[in-house]
């Protein structure tokens, strides 16, 4: 009789802790299985590219960030190449200059372009590139180019000096309507709101950082790079360009979702992704 209290005391309290457990985060794969982040960690090791697709304002997309990228370095011995959205491409020489050390840091974060969430969220990244050594790369268009083309069409591009030219992927810039990212972005936009140029506007921001980590892949390792989800989700933008420019690239994605209850993943996110991080919509936002 003690025996059978005792057991239904444990039944109890392990199903009363059941009820009370609040993730912070659940992974599940493509098809909706929930999945150990090992498994993530170990695919990633496998590929040439892991784009992780984050939310900006996350603080588990950032947290998880900087986790990945240690725990894939250790992977892979160390042989790992870092990048980012959150750095544009005119800003390489002096990441450069900063991670080899011959600028000091006040410098670097007086005069590169730096997102307001930079010292939190992206700082810790930098910082592990250069204590590592694995090189870190500014894969985004720069911004007055982005808003040439939203303004003035694609075309524009080609109006540009040669040096400008030359931190640009190679023009004309080919754009496929026809994914359904962009088109969604066409139906969107609609008369009087950008038109195409509206996707166009799109399209070189993914075009430039599938280019940029096209050229700088690892013979034996991983190329880690930090972009919004929506640059990668459903294997389209960035994916797309890094097949363009290096046909044959494993790739691995991953995308960060917020729903109401993560116990199992939306019809809407599952899929998006190889690996989908789904965080409570109630976490706390970084901005």
């Amino acid at each position: 009789m003690k025996h059978l209290i005792f057991i239904l005391i444990i039944t109890i309290s392990s199903g009363w802790a059941f009820v009370e457990d609040k993730p912070a985060y659940v992974i599940y794969d493509k098809d909706g299985k929930e999945i150990d982040y090992k498994k993530m960690v170990r695919m990633a090791a496998q590929s040439d590219v892991a784009l992780f697709g984050e939310l900006h304002d996350n603080p588990i997309s950032h947290w998880l960030e900087l986790e990945f990228t240690k725990d894939v370095f250790d992977k892979r011995d160390g042989n790992i190449m870092l990048g980012a959205e959150m750095f544009e491409a005119d800003n390489q020489l002096l990441l450069n200059e900063y991670l080899s050390g011959q600028i000091r840091e006040k410098n670097f974060e007086e005069e590169v372009k730096l997102w307001p969430n930079y010292k939190t969220d992206y700082k810790p990244l930098l910082e592990f590139a250069k204590e590592n050594n694995t090189g870190f790369v500014a894969t985004n268009i720069p911004r007055r180019y982005a808003s040439m083309v939203f303004h003035k069409g694609l075309n524009s591009l080609e109006q540009l000096s040669e040096s400008a030219k030359d931190i640009l992927p190679p023009l004309p810039i080919e754009v496929d309507l026809e994914l359904p990212g962009y088109k969604a972005l066409l139906d969107m936009a609609g008369e009087g709101h950008g038109g195409v140029n509206f996707p166009h506007a799109q399209a070189v921001k993914d075009a430039s950082m599938g280019y940029y980590i096209s050229q700088n892949l690892q013979k034996k390792g991983t190329f880690i790079h930090y972009n919004g989800a929506y640059h990668s989700d459903n294997f389209e933008g960035i994916s797309w360009y890094i097949n363009h420019y290096q046909a044959n690239t494993k790739i691995m994605t991953i995308s960060t979702v917020t729903q109401e209850d993560v116990s199992s993943i939306s019809v809407e996110n599952k899929g998006k992704a190889d690996f989908v991080i789904c965080i409570p919509e109630s976490m706390t936002r970084t901005y």
